[in-house]
């Protein structure tokens, strides 16, 4: 399995997906609410995005995530789409976050109004990734429930300052 990919799903650990995803906009509004403007442009270690960037980061994953997720659904073996966060995050700095949450909770509301609805087969059903392999939907939303958990915690870390 891919290091980054094993790293995020132990960030899951025995945590339900649907319930961490479920739980993450409420968390992500909360923090933000927390924060002094200063605060967006804080990092949480040093050399890392701030917290504006992981907003930003945030939702444009709930974006990506999603249009996987429908592909693998549709066209079961399909071709995944890479895309290159870092090169996504250098407009960032400019990002409302406040905006970001709000797309970030219309997309995860929309998202998982999708999985309510998918069958087993849906749920199992796999596309392939070009650097990781064989995803199915089940690892997608494992790993996009993990990947909030991590995010989080950064935000966490950056309120807690």
């Amino acid at each position: 399995m891919d290091v980054y990919l094993q790293r995020i799903l132990e960030q899951l650990g025995e945590h339900d997906p649907i319930e961490v995803l479920q739980a993450t906009p409420q968390r992500l509004a909360a923090l933000l609410e927390g924060m002094a403007p200063s605060d967006l442009e804080r990092s949480y270690a040093p050399g890392k995005w701030t917290a504006r960037h992981v907003y930003a980061h945030l939702a444009d994953v709930e974006l990506g995530m999603g249009f996987r997720i429908r592909q693998v659904i549709a066209h079961p073996g399909i071709e995944l789409q890479a895309f290159d966060q870092d090169v996504w995050a250098q407009r960032y700095a400019r990002a409302d976050a406040a905006l970001a949450v709000e797309a970030f909770r219309g997309l995860r509301a929309w998202n998982l109004a999708l999985l309510a609805t998918l069958s087993l087969d849906d749920w199992l059903a796999e596309g392939r990734h070009p650097q990781r392999g064989a995803e199915s939907v089940d690892l997608m939303v494992r790993f996009l429930a993990g990947h909030d958990i991590n995010h989080l915690a950064q935000l966490e870390s950056i309120v807690a300052f």
